[in-house]
This record gives structure tokens, sequence and C-alpha cells, in this order.
């Protein structure tokens, strides 16, 4: 069997066009996937401070080219994609959410809701009022999903897979790793995993 980790954060663009391309590429091999939630914001604190740094002082031809690429990869995904009023946000929330969610089988769906939710409908998902509907629509109780999260081994978890990646590689999100130590970092990386998944059964 095939293990794929993907760690991720609902902040990025990139990683909601990732998201949904891993998933129907696992459907489609059959394969299973342990999500692993992160704070990628921890990550370019710690490791990779250059994110900042572009954003600061961004390259206005790269900027102009980022902003077609991702809409070229958003129609290629059938994804929508707009820009939101707040960025970068505060996803810690959301994260935190997916970790205590992921047991209970509720994590993907409540994911792909966040990313939409920012990255389709901009909204602030720092903020409760707007994670609050997520939770309704999907059945999830209020009170005990924001008790969840203020929980520290909720916190502790969130920060263990982002020290988790790092320490495996990783730089940012999503990062995905094959069979424990394959690692693939972005979303145009799905046919290189696919071949990686395709050589694993055949050894």
């Amino acid at each position: 069997m095939t293990t794929i980790e993907c760690f991720f954060d609902c902040s990025s663009p990139w990683t909601y066009l990732g998201f949904d391309s891993l998933i129907k590429l696992a459907d489609e091999l059959g394969e299973t996937i342990t999500w692993k939630p992160i704070m990628v914001g921890g990550i370019f604190n710690t490791i990779n401070p250059t994110v900042y740094a572009s954003r600061q002082q961004p390259v206005p031809q790269k900027a102009n080219y980022m902003r077609k690429d991702l809409q070229d990869w958003a129609r290629h995904c059938g994804i929508e994609i707009n820009w939101p009023k707040v960025f970068p946000v505060n996803s810690v929330k959301a994260m935190r959410g997916c970790v205590w969610l992921l047991p209970q089988g509720k994590m993907v769906p409540f994911a792909r809701a966040v990313f939409e939710s920012y990255w389709r409908d901009e909204n602030d998902i720092s903020q409760d009022g707007h994670l609050a509907p997520i939770l309704d629509r999907l059945g999830i109780d209020r009170d005990a999903f924001f008790a969840a999260i203020g929980q520290q081994e909720i916190k502790d978890a969130l920060r263990a897979n982002t020290d988790e990646v790092m320490a495996r590689g990783g730089f940012g999100s999503p990062t995905i790793f094959v069979n424990g130590g394959d690692m693939y970092f972005g979303n145009d990386r799905m046919p290189l995993i696919r071949d990686a998944i395709l050589r694993a059964r055949a050894a």
C-alpha cells in the first residue's frame, strides 16, 4: 500500500488547487491520503522568510504572471479563485479546526468549505462569523468546535505537524510525501506524484 501524506494550510491558493487535485488523483488510483494540517506562516517565520521579502518588494512582471498562472490553473482544475480582500490571512482557527475534525472524518469537507469561503467568496476566515456558517452547513456543533480549537492538545498537534514538515525538508504548502521520504511541493506536481505512486506499486 502506498502512503500519501499531505501537509497543508487553507491560506494558500496553490494549496487549494493541490488539495482538490490530490483528492481526485487518490480517488482515481484507489489510494488514501493522510492529511496533516499546518500553519504555513510558522514555516515562513522559521525557515523561509524570503516569502515575506518577495511580498514587500514584488517584481511586477512576476506578480502579473503569477495572477495569470493562478487563473490558468483554476480554470484547468474547474475551481473559482478570486483574490481575497484580506491577504495574508490568519488561518489558525481553521487549521486547528482541521486537526480536531480529522479523527471525526469531517476534515475534508470542512477544509474544502474553508478554501471556498476564502478563495472563492473572499471571506475573512480568521473571523468566527465566517467559520460559523460553514459549521452549520456541515452539521458541526459551533460550541464544540470553538471550545476544541482553544484546547492545548489541538494547538500542540498543529504545531507538531508544522515542525514535522520542516524537519522532513518542507518549506511551504502544500507539501506531499509518497512512501515517507519522497517529497513533492506545489499543486503542479500531480503528474510526478502519479508516477511515484505507480513506480511504488510496480516495485
